[in-house]
């Protein structure tokens, strides 16, 4: 799966909400200033090639969809992100958080929770 720049993942975030949209919706859910209708329908369109996005034909207009789940982009966005910037070490990642104060307690404490119901469930 490929990467996204920042515009189009900020586009993807907007579908993945609304579950389809046209290009003029897509637009309102943007913060200002606005970009203009061209460069959100390359966008799109982008994003249609990149196999993200599908659509249905209305006359001239298009209503677009997303295909790729968040879920799915997430999965592989975060391996990623983990490689790059943290050797491919989720324990380097969580070590890193914790220590820059970024983790409030009970954050750490429902971090702490999970892993121990999927160390238990993966021990079974």
């Amino acid at each position: 799966m490929k990467e996204l720049t920042k515009a189009e993942e900020q586009i993807m975030h907007i579908l993945w909400e609304l579950d389809e949209a046209f290009v003029k919706d897509i637009i309102s859910k943007l913060p200002k200033p606005k970009p203009a209708y061209n460069t959100v329908s390359t966008i799109v369109r982008i994003l249609e090639r990149k196999g993200f996005v599908a659509h249905k034909a209305y006359g001239k207009t298009h209503r677009y969809y997303p295909i790729v789940q968040k879920e799915d982009y997430t999965k592989v966005h975060m391996k990623s992100f983990v490689k790059n910037y943290f050797s491919n070490s989720f324990e380097q990642m969580v070590s890193f958080f914790a220590k820059e104060k970024s983790l409030t307690i009970n954050e750490m404490e429902e971090i702490l929770k999970v892993m121990e119901e999927e160390i238990k469930k993966q021990k079974k």
